[in-house]
């Protein structure tokens, strides 16, 4: 059996706070004489977003150190998980809300994740994002901070949070200083909404990678589109059974995305909360939704083709992930059209689409 550690891979769905060890979790809670939260289980999405936010007040309001060893840490295990390029979610306006003071930081952020990914053999990028809970106008001004660092350390601009809070329209500024910036719009969608969340993310703001998007699923006619517009959805399994986006593993709807020829990659989200990291989440694709090593190796193309690396690393990536595929004493279901970057598929019948609706 192929290792899927050894399968070079993109981690462009996780949010760096929510992706701090829990060794690390507890010595800074116990540095503040403070108890850990405690993530047994999330009620709703707005306790997991307390939970989170919990999590993230530990390093926001602690010395600028914790933050940097949470950076080397998350790069150090995209490393361990056979990443070769990584590009956390990171919004600097919630450390200091001085725009020039937000930029240092980055610059910071970015400096650490570069070293300590040059030393592992893994690419770093950063993907700025601004919060639906806030005034649009802040999300303008993380959209202006972001592009001064575009093409230097930023290479996305993304939107996190309860997608029923705010609607995309009220976004819209934001991305297009973004998307004018050369960034890549990777708003969230398709997770709390259905699939006019989706939809909206396409016609307001303007994404090629949609952050989960799995409601999708929903509008056949959407999934069409996704597919002959090679829209990348950015999935995390895990996080969506947590949240209780779909009912079980067994009904995630990944498998039936990549059959009507969506673009998807695989990502863990939150690990710290959800549990799994990266090379965990491509492991459970393949026993709890039996994915073909074809199609694995296809996303983990996807998410190196999707993302904001250098050329030179998606090349060089690309032709490992053949070379992965080579590799003899396994057998394999030959490659299809849905292993493969999609040209056009048919998507699935409406009554498919039904029973899986049934299942979420």
């Amino acid at each position: 059996m192929r290792s899927l550690d050894r399968l070079p891979k993109a981690h462009l769905h996780l949010h760096l706070e929510g992706a701090m060890r829990p060794a690390t979790l507890a010595e800074l809670a116990g540095e503040r004489g403070e108890r850990p939260p405690d993530f047994g289980g999330f009620t709703s999405f707005e306790h997991f977003n307390a939970l989170h936010g919990a999590a993230a007040r530990l390093v926001r309001e602690g010395p600028r150190r914790n933050l940097m060893r949470l950076v080397r840490e998350v790069v150090e295990d995209a490393a361990a998980d056979g990443a070769v390029w990584i590009e956390p979610h990171f919004n600097p306006l919630t450390y200091d809300d001085d725009p020039d003071a937000a930029l240092d930081l980055l610059d910071e952020v970015i400096d650490e994740g570069r070293r300590t990914g040059v030393r592992l053999g893994v690419g770093f990028g950063i993907l700025v994002f601004a919060r639906r809970n806030a005034d649009p106008s802040h999300a303008v001004e993380t959209a202006r901070l972001a592009a001064r660092r575009s093409g230097d350390g930023v290479v996305s601009f993304g939107l996190a949070g309860d997608e029923t809070r705010q609607s995309s329209e009220s976004f819209a500024e934001a991305f297009a200083i973004a998307r004018d910036a050369g960034l890549i719009p990777a708003p969230h969608a398709g997770e709390l909404a259905g699939a006019a969340s989706v939809r909206a993310a396409l016609d307001v703001l303007g994404a090629r990678r949609i952050a989960h998007g799995v409601r999708a699923i929903e509008d056949p006619a959407l999934l069409a589109r996704l597919a002959a517009d090679g829209i990348v959805l950015d999935v995390c399994p895990t996080s969506n059974v947590a949240l209780q986006v779909v009912a079980s593993l067994a009904a995630h709807p990944l498998p039936l995305l990549l059959q009507a020829g969506v673009r998807c990659t695989l990502n863990a989200d939150d690990p710290l909360l959800f549990g799994p990291g990266l090379l965990q989440e491509y492991e459970t694709a393949r026993t709890a939704l039996s994915l073909t090593d074809p199609q694995l190796a296809a996303v983990a193309r996807t998410s190196l083709e999707a993302s904001g690396a250098p050329r030179a690393t998606v090349e060089n990536a690309v032709t490992r992930i053949d070379a992965w595929l080579d590799i003899p004493g396994q057998a394999t279901t030959p490659p299809t059209q849905q292993t493969c970057r999609p040209p056009h598929h048919k998507a699935p019948s409406i009554t498919t689409i039904q029973r899986l609706r049934d299942n979420l």
